[in-house]
């Protein structure tokens, strides 16, 4: 069961992976490439963050942000970054992901509340990150695909092995349905959009039929998201959202977990600068994590 949510041309884009950008701040990243010592994109990355402090909402640098952006204007032809100083572990990922998977395990068929120790367990170290992408690689109809910025991601396990997966992530920069229900001007989008956090991907296995085992997971998540959120990265997230393809399904598991659809993207992606529609239409449903969400998105926290 799936569960919803080549760079070219020689522009300078308006914005990157989220922040305004433009030719001044091209300039800037131009110099700290040419600064770089030793030159290496890692120091690329960090003399970046430091110039233009590219910092997260709990102060950090934003060093894998940097890395992603730094390597969308070198493909562009907009700077030109040191060689990779190995491609071993790039490799060994891919090669992870199309390792045959283990025999398929017997199924589990029962209600919710017969699982015995269902949660939700967070993503940490090289063994549970190779099972959570091999899952999506193997089951999810968007496969995986590795992203940048704030993120948490899951495993949904019970003493009956693992279930499937679920990760969070950022927010889409704009969209009317969910911008119209919180009611906030642009530049308080601009100001609190790490709020809101994105249910990027959502996987249970196919060998796995509980009755409402979706919408108990997204419940669990909603319970502890602030939490590690918080202790990760020094904030926690006020919103969640995400995208439901409406050809392929119907939102139900969100609707069961009190989610609330408040209407459908325009299909232009989350990222795009065009008007013309160019992906398909999904349905926009939002949790708050607050009660006084809206307000604190608008206004930002009390105090």
């Amino acid at each position: 069961m799936i569960v919803e949510g080549s760079e070219a041309g020689t522009a300078v884009p308006a914005r990157l992976m989220g922040r305004s950008f433009g030719a001044e701040t091209l300039a800037v990243v131009r110099e700290q490439v040419r600064l770089a010592q030793p030159a290496n994109r890692a120091e690329v990355a960090r003399r970046v963050c430091v110039a233009l402090q590219w910092r997260s909402p709990g102060g950090s640098y934003q060093l894998m942000s940097a890395r992603v952006a730094l390597l969308r204007l070198h493909r562009r032809g907009l700077i030109a970054l040191p060689a990779p100083r190995s491609r071993g572990n790039n490799e060994n990922r891919c090669l992870g992901l199309l390792r045959p998977m283990a025999p398929t395990p017997p199924p589990v068929q029962c209600r919710v509340d017969q699982l015995r120790g269902l949660k939700v367990e967070c993503v940490c170290g090289r063994e549970a990150a190779r099972r959570y992408r091999q899952l999506l690689q193997q089951y999810h109809y968007l496969g995986y695909s590795a992203t940048a910025g704030a993120q948490l991601r899951y495993l949904i396990t019970a003493e009956e092995g693992v279930l499937g997966v679920i990760g969070f992530g950022a927010a889409a920069w704009k969209v009317q349905a969910r911008d119209s229900w919180v009611g906030w001007s642009p530049a308080q989008r601009q100001a609190r959009l790490h709020l809101i956090v994105n249910n990027t991907r959502f996987l249970l296995v196919p060998w796995v039929r509980c009755t409402n085992l979706g919408s108990k997971v997204l419940g669990l998540c909603a319970r502890r998201l602030g939490t590690d959120f918080r202790q990760r990265y020094g904030y926690a997230p006020v919103l969640l959202e995400t995208f439901v393809e409406q050809a392929r399904f119907t939102g139900g598991v969100y609707r069961a977990a009190n989610w609330q659809c408040v209407g459908q993207t325009q299909g232009r992606g989350r990222n795009s600068t065009s008007h013309a529609p160019s992906l398909p239409r999904k349905a926009v449903w939002l949790y708050p994590l607050e009660r006084d969400g809206r307000a604190i998105l608008r206004a930002g926290r009390p105090g």
